[in-house]
């Protein structure tokens, strides 16, 4: 049985090594994806996202588990801070999340950014595919938290959930501009702290700037250590849902989703064509030539391109 037909048929093994296959891009990934692409979009993938040390992968432990309940099967990728000196992820995710891991009902995948700005690993996009083919009706993407660069959640989740935590004061008004925006729903967890009703506040007022919402993103409270405020929270992201569908919103963020990710296999593939072509252009050679000024960065730029029409 090939890795296709295990994966479709529900065999865990099968699904981690078709992952690490597509983060790896080792021999034969596209092929997967090609193969695999009419089983997708089948899932309702959920975003995670939020500052550092707003208890996301506790959240979403939670989630896991009410969803579980429900009879749910559930995908969770959890994305890690790469080391800068090993190329390694600390894999936290997988500590907070250790009760559930061995839920048949359960896939968790825990992947570094590698360098990869936005919150997300470049290979989320195909690891999503993967799981909605394993047969997961609802995929959990956490992302790192890393503040106003963590967008790139919105070309993967249907519904993004912003957590907040208590304390943040004015950090909410300083990274308004960035993440604030692509949330769907909102929650403050740690709601037992000093000053949750204050930050749950803070929230509706900066939403409150926008006045034609299609669907205002709602505020809950939640202490996710003790599994508070958990079904609200699964209420919303039903609700959210409810509304897309019913709109037509869905199929439009999807067919968004979609070309962009067109847009970004076409733009790595030319990254890669370029960097062959420098590979062999002896570029060493020409830079040292722009400092003494027998070539201009220009030039060189236009000869690439060339070239880079001619391998196309």
């Amino acid at each position: 049985m090939d890795i296709i037909e295990s994966l479709l048929n529900g065999n865990k093994r099968a699904c981690a090594r078709a992952i690490t296959l597509i983060e790896n891009e080792e021999e034969g990934y596209l092929d997967l994806l090609r193969s695999i692409y009419k089983y997708t979009q089948r899932a309702y993938v959920v975003g995670i996202t939020g500052p550092p040390g707003a208890g996301k992968s506790t959240l979403t432990n939670q989630i896991v588990k009410a969803l579980r309940k429900e009879g749910n099967k559930v995908g969770v990728i959890a994305i890690d801070p790469t080391s800068p000196f090993t190329k390694g992820a600390i894999l936290g995710d997988r500590i907070r999340m250790s009760d559930i891991m061995l839920d048949k009902g359960v896939f968790i995948r825990s992947m570094g950014t590698r360098g990869h700005l936005g919150g997300l690993s470049k290979a989320t996009q195909g690891a999503i595919k993967v799981l909605d083919a394993f047969g997961c009706d609802y995929i959990l993407v956490e992302t790192v938290g890393v503040g106003q660069s963590e967008v790139d959640i919105v070309k993967s989740a249907d519904t993004t959930v912003m957590t907040m935590v208590p304390g943040l004061g004015d950090d909410i008004q300083a990274i308004k501009a960035g993440v604030m925006e692509i949330g769907d729903i909102f929650v403050v967890n740690k709601a037992d702290k000093d000053g949750a009703k204050r930050t749950a506040l803070e929230i509706e007022m900066t939403l409150d700037f926008k006045k034609d919402w299609d669907f205002r993103p709602p505020v809950s409270m939640a202490i996710a250590q003790e599994n508070k405020g958990i079904d609200e929270l699964i209420e919303n992201i039903k609700k959210h849902r409810k509304h897309l569908e019913s709109t037509g919103s869905l199929y439009q963020r999807r067919l968004e989703r979609n070309k962009i990710e067109i847009n970004e296999i076409v733009y790595r593939q030319i990254q890669k064509k370029i960097k062959y072509i420098e590979e062999s252009s002896q570029m060493e050679e020409l830079l040292q030539k722009t400092m003494t000024k027998e070539m201009d960065p220009y030039t060189i730029s236009e000869n690439i391109i060339k070239k880079l029409v001619k391998e196309m």
